[in-house]
């Protein structure tokens, strides 16, 4: 039975815990240095970007400037430059070089005070003058971020739906000794234990208050080993695909992590979008698991890979389908073992205006010819973003789609044919109902209100289907516009 909720006591304990966590580089900044300067520099660089990125910036941008005198004379170019790796930089960069003439005018050169005058100056919002105003002017203030709003109504301390709303409630509700403190901790805690996706309530130190609102904790690592070996133990196999859209974006937003939480046999990534020697080491080189790529030749296009697991390696790696048109984007990679081939393909896109249906429609017929070819000799299981909403079902919208590119009735024609000619859609084996996509648009809040698309796909040849022992959508899984896919086979 979990206690009564106690504020003071929750952020008393997690105070404690988070001192061995990283802490919000503006902190970090804080303790090195009082001058509000670089706390609201420091600030504006911090926003959607990771805080060691943003430490790195920093201290290039404050060696080159170290004073709002140095700034106005550095140009806007030279600080996009020095500040680059930040999210957003040329936007920041602009508004930095508007900054010192702006305090000029409106404040005579001095740094405001009060959280409506700070954001009065360019690029700062109400997160960052809370945040100036706590930790450059030891002033109380409440700073609202994604983890604090995301952490207090998990604890149902709150209950809002912006951060705005939730600096509002806090500042009805928090007592007054926590103001200032209470975006540290929470920001500690959100990135190290308590994260927006799996969080780790295993390890939680107030777990024994926490009445986890609205959330799906991770498998503990203990447990989820002692199921891989078991399956290991017994013959069987999970397998996972996703369509990462860029790796090595996939890699700034927690991918090594999602590996370590899937603990895949083999994970089949699409769109990996880079050259072996582009990937950064954490994601080139995954401990416990060989990595094959099969990119394109056009840099920072298409692209397929796959992990597999050290113990688990294949007879033989096939890269492609033999035919240029279609290899020299990276399209096919599969792997032979003794008793299965494993397919991952990432299919063309018929692009808007249907300028590429023609060419999707030959590489559909190609890789039929292969895997029926492939079919004839042991088990296939077939993954991939195959880039087409088979039925009505499979997508948010269906009528306003008919004729777009991933619904055309010639792309679900082929798709017909592949299930015709042998092949299983295992998902639908197991979950029938609608509203279960794999894809959602960047635009218009798509995923958080499922208007979404089912275009990822495990299908195994009909023979086989009772070697299918799971298939599911990982819709929770964040780090691209795509979810991963996965299949237990036996």
């Amino acid at each position: 039975m979990k206690k009564r909720f106690d504020i003071s006591a929750v952020l008393a304990r997690l105070a404690e815990a988070v001192q061995a966590l990283a802490v919000p580089v503006v902190d970090l900044i804080a303790v090195q240095t009082h001058d509000p300067y670089k706390v609201l520099v420091a600030t504006i660089l911090s926003a959607r970007t990771k805080d060691a990125t943003t430490a790195k910036a920093a201290a290039k941008l404050f060696a080159k400037a170290p004073d709002f005198t140095a700034l106005a004379h550095l140009g806007e170019e030279r600080m996009a430059a020095l500040i680059r790796p930040v999210g957003f930089f040329r936007t920041k960069a602009h508004h930095l070089a508007q900054l010192p003439g702006v305090l000029r005018e409106r404040f005579g050169g001095v740094i405001p005070q009060t959280v409506e005058e700070l954001c009065e100056l360019p690029g700062v919002g109400r997160k960052t003058a809370n945040l100036v105003v706590v930790v450059a002017f030891n002033k109380p203030a409440i700073c609202v971020d994604t983890h604090v709003h995301r952490i207090m109504n998990i604890w149902g301390y709150v209950a809002t739906k912006t951060p705005l709303e939730t600096e509002m409630a806090l500042r009805q509700k928090l007592p007054a000794q926590h103001w200032l403190t209470v975006n540290s901790i929470l920001v500690a805690f959100g990135q190290g234990i308590c994260l927006p996706v799996r969080p780790h309530c295993d390890v939680c130190p107030v777990e024994e208050w926490c009445p986890r609102l609205g959330i799906t904790p991770r498998v503990p690592p203990a447990v989820r080993e002692q199921a891989r070996m078991r399956r290991q133990a017994q013959g069987g196999w999970r397998f996972v695909s996703w369509n990462v859209n860029g790796l090595r974006a996939a890699a700034e937003k927690g991918f090594v992590a999602t590996v370590a939480e899937l603990a895949p046999d083999i994970l089949a990534l699409q769109e990996v979008k880079a050259m072996p020697e582009q990937l950064p080491e954490s994601v080139g080189n995954i401990a416990g698991y060989t990595a094959h790529w099969a990119p394109a030749e056009k840099k920072g296009y298409a692209g397929v890979g796959v992990y597999v697991r050290q113990g688990r390696e294949p007879l033989a790696v096939r890269y492609g389908l033999g035919l240029a048109e279609h290899d020299a984007e990276g399209r096919v990679l599969t792997l032979e073992y003794p008793d299965f081939f494993f397919v991952n393909a990432y299919f063309p896109n018929a692009r808007h205006g249907l300028t590429r249906l023609d060419h999707k429609l030959r590489f559909n017929a190609a890789f039929l010819a292969y895997v029926q070819a492939l079919a004839a000799q042991k088990a296939v299981v077939v993954c991939g973003d195959f880039n087409v909403a088979h039925r009505e079902i499979d997508l948010a919208n269906p009528k306003q789609n008919e004729q777009n590119a991933g619904f055309t009735p010639e792309e679900r024609a082929w798709m017909d044919a592949f299930l015709a000619a042998g092949f299983v859609d295992t998902f639908r084996l197991f979950r029938p109902e609608p509203q279960q996509y794999t894809w959602w648009s960047y635009r218009f809040n798509a995923r958080a209100r499922n208007i979404g698309w089912r275009i990822d796909y495990f299908c195994v040849d009909r023979k086989n289907v009772s070697r299918v022992k799971d298939a599911a959508i990982l819709s929770t899984v964040m780090g691209s516009d795509h979810c991963p896919v996965t299949l237990d086979f036996a």
